[in-house]
Order: C-alpha cells, then structure tokens, then sequence
C-alpha cells in the first residue's frame, strides 16, 4: 500500500506524536480533523499555487542588476498569495497576529512548500526564525513594532552571520555597531550568503546582524545581535544595499545575496555581547526547518520517480516492476519516511516542552535536534540521487525535473552549520551534557515500544558509552568519529519510528518497515563497526 506524504504526516501528527493530546494542555487545543484539515489545505495550496512555477522559477533565476535584486516574476504575486492566505502566521505569537498553532504544523506546511519549490520557500522559512528570534530576544517594544507586519508576511525576515574571513567560527567577525544615541547604532560591515536578503516580494526586509559594539570582548563572547530595517521609520532607504547575489549550484531563484552595511541605522537586540545565544533561538529553529528541507527533496524526488517508473516502459512492462528500480523506488520511500517522522518526533518533542515545560521533552528536543538536522539532509541528497538513477538518462536532462531536485538538495547538509558541525554537537554538547542520559532514556523507550529492534538498539547504547569515553580522553579522537555516531543514531532511530508505525497501521506500514529493517537499518551496523574500530586503535 502506497501512501502520500499528506497522509503520512497526518499519521505521524495524529497517531504516533499524538499532537492532539500535546496541544491539549494548550489554550488551543486540536482534534484528529483540525490537523487532517490544515495537513491537507496546505498540500493543496502548495500544490497548486507554488508547484507550477517551480521550473520556470529555477530557469529564470533571481537577477541583480544595478543594485536591484529581482526575484522570478511570478514571486511577488505568489508571495501575495502566500501572505493572504494567512501561512506566515501558523505557528508565530497570537499576541501579535500569529494563529498560535504548535511548530509540528509549521514544518507540515513547511515541507509542501519546500517540495513545491523550494528557492521560494526559504523566503518563507527564514521570516519563521527570525519572528521566533524576536519573539525569545526582543524586548516588549520591538516586538509590538516588528512582529505584526512579519507575522503578516508584510515584511520578511533574514539572518546575516557569515563574512568573507568568518563562516562558521564566528568569534572572528568584523561588522561592528557604533552607538548612535537614544538607542540607535551604525552598522558596518561586510555579510555574505545572506538567503533572501533583497527582493522585491515586500516592501521591507528586516535583518538581523551579528555585530561587534566598540567595547566587545574578543571571540564569540563579544557579538551582540541588532535588527537593522531595509527601510527606516520615515521611510526613506537605510544605509544597507545588496552588493551582488551568488551564482549557485541550486537553488537558483532564491536570491543569495552580499549585504553591504554602509553605516546602517539599527537597535539592539537583547543584553550587548549575548548576541550568539539569542541568535541561536533562530538557529535552532532553522536547524529543524532545514531538516524538513531533507524531507522534502527526497519527497519530491519520490515522487517524480514514481510517476515516471509508472509509465515508462522496458522489456515489455513498466519499470517500476523491474526488481532493482522497485528496490531503488522503496529505498526512497523508506528513508523519506523516516527522516518525516524523524522531524516530526523533534518537533512533538518542542511543542511539549512549550505548552507544560516538560524538562524530558526539552532534553529530547536538543537530542534530536542535530540528529534530524544532518541525517535528514543526508538523506534528502542520496534520495534526489536515486530519483536521477530511476530516470536513467532522462534524469540527467533538466526537463524531467529529477536533476533540479539533486541540484536544490545539496546545499541542505551545509545550511545551518554544516553536517560535521551538527555530529561534533551531538557528541561534545547534547550527549556530553547528561553523559548521555537523554540517549540512553530514547534507547530504553526505542526498546520497549520495538522490542525487534533489540541488538541494533544495544549496539547503538554500547557505542554511546564509547564516545562519551573517548570524548572524555581525547576530544579530537571522538569527533573524527561524531559523524558515523550521527549516521548510526539516524538509522536506528528511523527504524525504531518506522516499527511504530506499522504497529499502528499494519497495512500501511507493515512492509516499508520490513525492508528498511532488512534492507537499510543494516547500515547502522556498519557505521558501529566503523567507530569500534578507530576507537580500539
């Protein structure tokens, strides 16, 4: 039995995270029907608004041209479309016009999105953080100012942290923040890779920039965070322009864009020299929104293959019928479905730990946070790959579509911190925190709800103990290892949501799981054997 990706998510939100159940302790709480209803709305408005245009998007490209940045010309009026209908607003504060729904439906809107095309959807995905960034972070006043019109989708919202000497150690930036008085400070600096930095979808951009104040501290503890307006409160243009946007590998219609800060009239957000923890708030959330962006790619790749293999013939029947192409064509729908639900367990685990403050949902939360992080992303580009092979040589010609879905998906495992960075996290930060309690506490529910999955789950808790120890006696030693770590928690913790899921739909799951037991979760082994064996050196 076939399923789509509505249905699944609807199955994971509904039946295996139980997200009625969490959002009852809520002031909103939503029925089994309220999530089916959003779940399928959002894949119809993708479908037929976003979808169509993706191609043409990824041809056309965002052009600059004498400072002006312009986005595919269906953008603005699409984006119209995107803010009436209200998507912006899911999950953002109802204290300043958001809906208020849990983020586990934000990253259900989110993956349609990002699968319909997915240059356009990171205008999207990257307002959702820096509403949550200000929501955590800025104070009463700028949040009434700020929060409305991007909750709205009247203004976007971008990151801006890299520069051309600083990418992902940024103790060493340069853009620094002189006070102006009452208030107000002049940026300067140079920023890079900043996604969606200028367009013409809205009449405002609001940047948040990492910075230096003149009395900053060296290194990371001396970044404080600030909110620069495109367009100052009179209205006139603020000292910030886009110097050029990037020639890319993908994604090709999102502008990428240098950013100039030539003197830029901003305001300090939160405590000075807390800059990076409060930009974190951001950064953790786009972390997980990136996750959905391996979902999506391997989604969308999926199903460009399946429709192919289902019509295209050879040796006298359609190839989907072929063993290897039907091997290829499951593999894809078993990881894809894996890291959905993977991303939707983090997701659960965040919106609990909102509505009760659960202190077991917040350490699961920061656990798999890296986990969906990098597998997901990893899985997103091997699955698009798979879609070119299942294509043959149509795959490698752009107009079946399957290359552009490679093309988009490879940057997923760099955005955000980059995969390696993501295991070192996982190993040094969130396992060497409770010495891996929150994993070992996962391993035993794992076992309990998937006791078939017994020897894989406890050769996964034997090889947490030995990071931890070699993390414990030489640092680099484990982190040359953090990411076969990452990779083997990904296989196993797939599997584990996977037996769940066919244990509550049998007909529905029952086999997909069977052969990512068989046929993948294998690759958790091998990852073990890997580390057992640098680590016994």
């Amino acid at each position: 039995m076939t399923t789509t990706a509505a249905t699944d998510i609807t199955f994971g939100l509904t039946r295996l995270t139980d997200l009625p159940g969490i959002t009852a302790a809520g002031a909103a709480p939503l029925s089994a029907e309220d999530i089916a209803q959003i779940v399928a709305e959002a894949d119809r408005f993708c479908r037929a608004a976003i979808l169509p245009g993706s191609r043409a998007a990824d041809r056309e490209g965002a052009q600059y041209a004498n400072g002006v940045v312009t986005t595919p010309k269906h953008y603005p009026a699409l984006y119209r479309q995107w803010m009436e209908g209200g998507w912006q607003g899911l999950s953002a504060p109802a204290a300043h016009g958001g809906q208020g729904l849990p983020n586990s439906l934000w990253f259900a809107v989110l993956e349609f999105a990002l699968a319909a095309d997915t240059a356009f959807a990171l205008g999207p995905m990257l307002t959702a953080g820096a509403i949550e960034c200000l929501d955590h972070h800025g104070s009463t006043e700028q949040k009434a100012r700020l929060l409305p019109k991007m909750i709205a989708g009247e203004w976007t919202g971008a990151m801006c942290l890299t520069e051309p000497q600083s990418g992902s150690d940024l103790g060493t930036i340069r853009t620094r923040a002189e006070p102006l008085g009452d208030g107000r400070y002049a940026l300067h600096g140079q920023k890079i890779f900043i996604s969606w930095g200028d367009h013409d979808c809205t009449e405002d951009i609001v940047y948040l920039v990492l910075a230096r104040l003149p009395d900053a501290p060296a290194g990371s503890r001396g970044i404080s965070l600030f909110a620069a307006r495109k367009v100052r409160e009179d209205g006139s243009r603020n000292a910030l322009r886009c110097g050029g946007i990037e020639h890319k590998m993908g994604i090709h219609a999102s502008p990428t864009c240098v950013m100039l800060f030539e003197g830029a009239e901003a305001e300090l957000v939160g405590e000075p020299h807390r800059g990076l923890a409060a930009m974190f708030a951001m950064m953790n959330n786009e972390r997980l929104a990136v996750a959905v962006q391996g979902v999506a790619h391997g989604a969308r790749a999926l199903e460009l293959a399946e429709a192919y293999a289902a019509q295209r013939e050879q040796g006298g029947r359609v190839i989907a019928r072929h063993p290897d192409v039907a091997r290829m064509l499951t593999e894809m729908r078993a990881t894809t479905l894996a890291a959905r639900l993977i991303v939707l367990e983090a997701a659960a685990a965040g919106d609990r730990f909102r509505l009760t403050g659960d202190a077991v949902a917040e350490a699961r939360l920061a656990l798999l946070t890296p986990i969906a992080k990098a597998w997901c992303t990893e899985r997103g580009v091997e699955t698009a790959s798979l879609g070119v092979q299942v294509h043959g040589g149509m795959g490698f010609i752009e107009e079946a579509g399957a290359a552009q879905v490679l093309r988009d998906a490879r940057i997923a495992p760099i955005y955000e911190g980059t995969n390696g960075i993501q295991a070192i996290d996982l190993v040094a930060r969130k396992l060497g925190r409770d010495q891996g309690a929150a994993m070992r506490a996962l391993l035993a529910e794992s076992l309990a709800q998937a006791p078939e999955l017994r020897i894989p789950l406890a050769r996964l808790g034997a090889v947490t103990m030995q990071v931890l120890e070699a993390q414990a006696e030489n640092p680099d030693t484990a982190q040359s290892v953090a990411f076969a770590y990452l990779e083997a928690a990904g296989w196993v913790l797939g599997a584990w949501l996977l037996a769940r899921a066919a244990a509550a739909d049998p007909k529905a799951y029952g086999a997909l799981s069977d052969f990512y037991r068989k046929r993948l979760l294998p690759r958790a082994a091998a990852r073990c054997s890997e580390i057992e064996s640098v680590l016994a050196d």
